[in-house]
């Protein structure tokens, strides 16, 4: 049995995915609205999406913001989990070995590499953010799950999950549930 991967996305009403965490955690392109998120606390709701048998799989920016951050929070449960879990990182420009523990760097074609990791009997793949990752992804139909937390937000500008000029996407919707701060997160897979 191959593992699936699992798309998790913090989105805004309008779409938009860029700095969900923190003020200044992507100011790309002069985005003001960082750390929109962080208010609801949507990922604690979301159970079993954050299955703690799989292994994560991040972009190069991500995945250095993720290093950037957690491992310095000792207070924090999720430490430990994040620490403990694999992570594979597709990038161009980083070198191994990387400096997280348990992190894996991705060789060749991300696409192919993430492809390659399916057909193993492996643990499933959970995207974490990593829109760059997701688009590519999404155009070779990688993408086995989409679990989109919704947020009750327009912001207006920013990068968004589903840019225009993307690749097609038929989805079916597998289950929701709504957070108690109007959060809707929604699981999707391909339609096909």
């Amino acid at each position: 049995m191959s593992g699936k991967v699992v798309a998790i996305t913090m989105l805004s009403l309008d779409g938009v995915m860029q700095g969900p965490g923190r003020p200044d955690e992507d100011r790309r392109d002069g985005f003001a609205h960082g750390g929109w998120a962080t208010p609801y606390a949507a990922m604690q709701h979301l159970g079993g999406g954050t299955d703690t048998s799989g292994a994560l799989l991040f972009g190069r920016r991500t995945y250095q913001d993720f290093y950037d951050v957690w491992p310095k929070r000792k207070d924090s449960p999720y430490t430990a989990v994040l620490n403990n879990m694999h992570k594979y990182v597709a990038s161009t420009t980083l070198k191994a070995p990387l400096p997280w523990m348990n992190s894996t760097l991705l060789r060749g074609d991300a696409a192919d590499a993430v492809a390659n990791l399916k057909r193993e009997a492996g643990p499933d793949l959970a995207i974490l953010g990593s829109g760059a990752l997701v688009h590519s992804l999404m155009r070779r139909n990688v993408i086995d799950e989409y679990v989109l937390l919704i947020h009750p937000l327009v912001l207006g500008s920013g990068r968004r999950l589903f840019a225009d000029g993307g690749a097609f996407a038929a989805l079916r919707l597998v289950d929701s549930n709504t957070t108690p701060n109007g959060v809707v997160i929604a699981t999707y897979r391909p339609a096909n």
